[in-house]
Parts: C-alpha cells; sequence; structure tokens
C-alpha cells in the first residue's frame, strides 16, 4: 500500500472492494476517524479500528471541524472478507460542510434518483459534487444527469472507466455537462483540488 497522506477524516459511501480494499490500512495508519454506515464502522471496529464515527442517512455529526450529513444513495454495498460475502449495511452520499462554508456533495457511486433535486434544495451543496459512475453501464450520463439535478457548478468524476464493467469515460460526462457550466475535475489517484 502506498503512505497515504495527511488525513483528517475518511468518509466511506459504501462496502465494495474498489472503496475499502485499503480502507483498514489508511485508517490504521492516519488514524484519521472514519464515518460510514452504521455496519460498515460495526465491521471497522471488528477489524481494530477504533476511530469510527458510524451515523445513517439524513443524520449531521460535527467532526474534525466539519458538519457532515449523510444521504441517500442507490446503489449495494457487500466486500468479500475471508472468503464470505459481508453486507456492509446500505450504500450513502454526503454533504460535507467546510469550515469556510464552502460544502461539498459527494454522491457515491449511486444511480441517478429524485432525491437528488431535494438534497441539493434542502442542503444546498454550493460549490463540488462528485459524479460518480452513476451505473455500470451507463455512467456518463446519468452522471451528467445528476450533477444538472443537484443545480451544482462543478462536478469529479473519480470513478468513470476505473474497471472493465464501468464504460463511463470523463471525456462523456464533459460533453454531458460543460455545456451546462459546469466543470468536470479529472483527478487521478492520490492528487487532490482546491
Amino acid at each position: 500500500m502506498k503512505k497515504p497522506p495527511k488525513v483528517d477524516l475518511i468518509l466511506v459511501s459504501h462496502g465494495h472492494f474498489d472503496h475499502i480494499e485499503d480502507l483498514v490500512a489508511c485508517a490504521r495508519e492516519s488514524g484519521a476517524p472514519v464515518v460510514g454506515i452504521f455496519e460498515l464502522c460495526d465491521w471497522l471496529t471488528r477489524k481494530g479500528i477504533a476511530k469510527t464515527a458510524p451515523m445513517n442517512k439524513g443524520g449531521s455529526q460535527e467532526i474534525a471541524g466539519l458538519r457532515v450529513t449523510m444521504t441517500d444513495a442507490r446503489h449495494s454495498s457487500g466486500y468479500f472478507d475471508n472468503g464470505q460475502m459481508v453486507y456492509m449495511g446500505e450504500p450513502a452520499g454526503f454533504v460535507v460542510r467546510l469550515e469556510d462554508g464552502l460544502s461539498i456533495y459527494y454522491a457515491g457511486d449511486t444511480c441517478l434518483f429524485g432525491d437528488m433535486r431535494l438534497i441539493g434544495e434542502l442542503l444546498r451543496p454550493g460549490d463540488r459534487v462528485s459524479a460518480d459512475r452513476r451505473s455500470f453501464h451507463d455512467g456518463s450520463r446519468a452522471g451528467g444527469e445528476g450533477v444538472r439535478v443537484a443545480r451544482r457548478e462543478a462536478g469529479r468524476a473519480d470513478a468513470l472507466g476505473t474497471f472493465p464493467l464501468l464504460t463511463g469515460t470523463p471525456a462523456a460526462l464533459k460533453t454531458l455537462v460543460e455545456p451546462r457550466g459546469v466543470q468536470v475535475l479529472e483527478l487521478k489517484p492520490g492528487e487532490t483540488t482546491e
């Protein structure tokens, strides 16, 4: 495992391998609290991770100087642990309000769903929206629609085309949302953005 940079907080949307394969090692190495759905945090505790901050959808908590609200997401969440599929609780998204009042909406690996509009209206994530793959087959199109529904100004393509089942690409997402004035931030693993 590559040593992670300084980490203040780890948010986990769901328990698929591409999201948690290095989670236990990163949590141990960084010492950062891990925020996730109750069942996933329980699994982490059984793996020896003491700093977890379990929550459920609709809840908010102040942690590491941030206000974290857990939102709904539509996906699945299971992980092969010691040869057995383990249920990791429901998938989730997060709206994070930063110290300076700016906010980020991380939708997780969700498909498009109508309540994204409510998340945009009620929680007002006004600065960045993650546009993950949304589905196995048409991630770019649905991701673009998710950014539009949430009415945000920037999207991040972070899991499009990362393994063979995922056919969406950041370029395809750009063609859908940049004409609407939405900037797509295409980050490589380990890169950050301001």
